[in-house]
This record gives structure tokens, sequence and C-alpha cells, in this order.
């Protein structure tokens, strides 16, 4: 079946003349002069093969054919409106989804307020959040399975835009029974003789190598131990006597009563926390999460 090429322009003034049931109040009410508003009307009966009004003096009335018709038209400039609404709303970052990758102890920090504001903002987009080390997130970023990470000590990526958004020191995790455990800062050289629970280093390349820069800058090679790919089970087998470790301050909000976070010294070493993105990306959505995220307005 053919389509029939019906103006949305001609629709409007036919459901606009339904409405009124006159020539004169239905061409003013559109801002146009009665003639060619009747023009209108004409090409559309036109295309329907049939009279859609009866004209009389002083009376206007649908036909049974505009009757018919009527519904139709009203769905169909509903659904212009709406689908010219929702195409606004996506153009400006109102709406639809995004996808962001966060590391498991940003949970413990920057995530919620930064989430709970954009949300705030921006309650018509669907937030879709996935729990990624940092080189999972850039390999997310790289095969667009997210749209914007939130990373530990991010690596310079061709075709990849990255902004830190806050740092962190670190500090040593031991377990509680630990003889360092009683002093209120520990130096990183005093452990050069425990075995250390870290992340793999393919989780985070750069966070991994600055842990042990850390070490290598007090004069010793870590021994390495267990191997955990979150920070909630590296406090688990530090508790558990596995051995110790150094990690991002924000560890300390993981609460075992068997574990100890104590202040590293030197102090001077920071871990940076990034927003990356893909460089050039024309979502609006993104613009509009990485705004919110600098709270800008």
């Amino acid at each position: 079946m053919d389509r029939p090429e019906l103006g949305l322009q001609q629709l409007h003034a036919f459901a606009v003349l339904a409405e009124e049931l006159h020539f004169g109040r239905a061409a003013e009410r559109l801002g146009i002069a009665q003639p060619p508003f009747s023009q209108q009307i004409r090409r559309l009966e036109g295309k329907v093969g049939h009279p859609l009004f009866t004209r009389g003096p002083g009376r206007v009335t649908l036909t049974p054919s505009g009757h018919e018709l009527l519904p139709a038209a009203r769905r169909a400039l509903d659904e212009v409106a709406t689908g010219l609404d929702a195409a606004r709303r996506i153009g400006d970052g109102q709406a639809g989804r995004i996808r962001i990758g966060f590391s498991a102890s940003l949970a413990l920090t920057l995530l919620p307020a930064l989430l709970g504001g954009y949300r705030d903002r921006y309650p018509g987009v669907d937030v879709e959040i996935r729990e990624m080390t940092t080189a999972p997130q850039v390999a997310a970023l790289h095969e667009h399975v997210i749209d914007v990470g939130l990373l530990r000590e991010p690596p310079n990526e061709p075709g990849l835009a990255t902004e830190t958004i806050m740092s962190e020191k670190f500090v040593a995790v031991l377990p509680a029974a630990h003889p360092l455990a009683g002093r209120r800062a520990v130096s990183v050289a005093a452990l050069v003789d425990e075995p250390f629970v870290l992340l793999p280093r393919d989780a985070g390349p750069a966070l991994h190598d600055q842990i042990l820069g850390l070490c290598r800058d007090a004069g010793f090679e870590p021994r390495l131990g267990q191997r955990a790919v979150e920070w909630q089970t590296v406090s688990a087998l530090v508790e558990a006597g596995f051995g110790v470790s150094l990690a991002p301050a924000s560890i300390r909000r993981i609460r075992l009563k068997g574990v100890a976070y104590r202040r590293i010294e030197p102090d001077a070493a920071r871990t940076a926390v990034a927003m990356t993105w893909r460089r050039d990306d024309p979502d609006p959505l993104v613009a509009r999460f990485l705004a919110a995220a600098r709270n800008e307005p």
C-alpha cells in the first residue's frame, strides 16, 4: 500500500478546524489568513478523496470521513510532538542512557556524591554503572562498552581524554596485631621484610607501579605474596595474615576489626582519580556528565 503524502501542517489545520468548526476562528488561532487556511483543508480533502467537512451558512460540521480521520490525525500530531520533545531532550543531554565505569574504591568516596548530584540534575537519564578496575575500563571505553570511566592513574591512551578530579594519599594496611599497628605513622622502609598483598598489575598498571615505586624509593623491592582484584579483598587478606599493603587512603572506610590503616612516611605520594572518556565524543550526555562532575552550571 502506498503511503499517503499527508503534511503535518494540513493535519494540524484539519484538527484545529474540527475543534473550532469555524474557518475564520480556526485560521485566526493558527495565525494565518483564511484563504490559505481553506486551501490547506481542500488539499487534504483532495488526498483523502472525499470532503471532510460540510460547509453551510454559519455552520461547519465533520463528515463521516472527517470523523474517521480525526482520531488518527490527533494521534499522528501527538506522536510527532512527543518524538520532537524526546529528540530535543536527547540532544540537550536531558534523556537517554549513559554508561559509567568505576573503580570499586571510589564507591567509598567520590561515587555516591557524584552520581547523586548528576541524577538530581538529570532525572530523565538512565545511568548504568559498571564496577571495573582501571585497565578493563580503558578497554571498555575503546570498545564503546562504557561512555565515561572513573578510575585511578589512567594511562595516556590515544583517542581518550582524561581529567583528574581528586587525589588521595597512601596508607599502610596492616594486621591489627602487627607491631607497627601501634604507631600513628609507618615508614615505608619499615615494611621491607613483609609480604605484600596487591592488586595484579594488569588490573591497574600505573597504580601498581606507583606502589612498587614507593617501596623502591624506600630502598627495597617488595616481596609479592597474595593478589586480589578489589581493595575489599586486599583488606580481608591482610586481616587473615597474608601480608601488608599500601593502598589509597579511601580504603580506611572498609571497616574490618582485624585491620589497621596507618599514615605512611614520607606521605608526599598521591594517587590520582580521573574521569576518562573518548576524545571528541559527540554524545551530549557525556558532556553533561563531565560538566556535572566539575560542578559547572
